[in-house]
């Protein structure tokens, strides 16, 4: 899941991007709202994280003019504004979600999975499809009963496949959810991420489709 974390703090923003990405998160940074605008429009995360005390544009009208292209984009509002009318604002504007700092990290992450669930295929932390169960709460992932150790690149690319089970995700596509802006990233690292994951797998749990993509059937 690739989150867009808009944010001027830069001590902040890097201590989020080093607990967003231990909790399996991809994770780019732009510190103004110009660039954020810019970078939803090339290349647009599965969420948004919006302070509103920016540099350059009021968070809340970096909010409008996303929420104008994308309107399905999930948007969470990080500031700390903490009135009631902020938060009203904040949310009648189009945010999905409002959160005042300083908070907690946990409650960040249970607030983000909330949003993931928006837009995957699923209603709860737990991914099942067939003999296979993924937990987004605790990072475990279950076959039939027995815990598999995944490395977290791996954990990152069953999460993203399992998440849009149905749908062919292309190499960029995961590639995008696996690393983040400056990445050094090798001509064939999906492959061999696909190559180490299925040994863990069952049989044929994770299907080529070959000139496009990989997908997991439902």
């Amino acid at each position: 899941m690739q989150i867009l974390l808009v944010e001027d703090d830069i001590s902040l923003a890097e201590g989020l991007q080093k607990g967003l990405r231990r909790e399996g998160f991809t994770v780019n940074h732009v510190s103004n709202g110009a660039d954020a605008i810019h970078a939803v429009d090339t290349n647009t995360p599965d969420i948004m994280t919006l302070d509103l005390g920016l540099p350059d544009l009021d968070g809340m009208d970096v909010l409008r003019r996303v929420r104008k292209k994308y309107p399905d984009l999930p948007v969470l509002l990080l500031t700390a504004r903490d009135t009631l009318d902020d938060k009203v604002a904040g949310l009648d504007t189009g945010a999905d979600d409002y959160l005042v700092k300083p908070f907690a990290m946990q409650e960040l992450l249970a607030r983000l999975r909330v949003l993931e669930r928006r837009v995957s295929t699923t209603a709860s932390s737990e991914i099942q499809i067939g003999d296979v169960c993924l937990d987004t709460a605790t990072h475990r992932v279950v076959i039939n009963g027995t815990n598999v150790e995944l490395s977290r690149r791996e954990y990152m690319l069953l999460k993203a496949l399992m998440e849009n089970a149905g749908r062919i995700q292309t190499r960029a596509n995961l590639e995008s959810r696996l690393y983040s802006w400056g990445e050094e990233v090798a001509s064939n690292t999906i492959e061999v991420h696909i190559h180490n994951l299925r040994k863990k797998l069952v049989q044929d749990f994770i299907k080529t489709v070959r000139g496009v993509g990989y997908t997991v059937k439902k």
